[in-house]
């Protein structure tokens, strides 16, 4: 079989695709409390929903993104963000980081439906 690229190119193909992916649920932690302060409640919920998705996701893949595994079977490099374009220490401390903000979300948007009469 021809190999029609290298390991250089698929490599950064997955770090691009984990990069978009991770962007994508990031904007959608960060937009969590936002849409709660803003009484956009339904909305809220509705990226929560999307969040939970991922998380669950991560959860049955022992909290390591499906694409990691991939990314590794073209590099023998483990920095923290050999899979993506992050900085090291966001990808580093990205779960910390996004799992609070998350959790702040959710409690935001559950203190305003519970005094919105819920």
């Amino acid at each position: 079989m021809v190999r029609i690229t290298s390991p250089h190119t698929e490599l950064r193909a997955i770090k691009l695709v984990h990069t978009v992916v991770w962007a994508f649920f990031a904007a959608c932690v960060a937009a969590i409390p936002v849409l709660a302060w803003q009484g956009e409640l339904r909305r809220a919920a509705a990226f929560i929903a999307i969040v939970a998705v991922e998380v669950l996701v991560l959860a049955l893949n022992r909290w390591t993104c499906p694409l990691t595994p991939l990314a590794a079977r073209f590099t023998d490099d483990r920095r923290d963000n050999f899979d993506i374009y992050l900085p090291e220490w966001l990808a580093r401390h990205n779960k910390r980081i996004f799992g609070w903000l998350y959790a702040a979300g959710i409690a935001l948007t559950l203190a305003r439906w519970l005094s919105a009469g819920g």
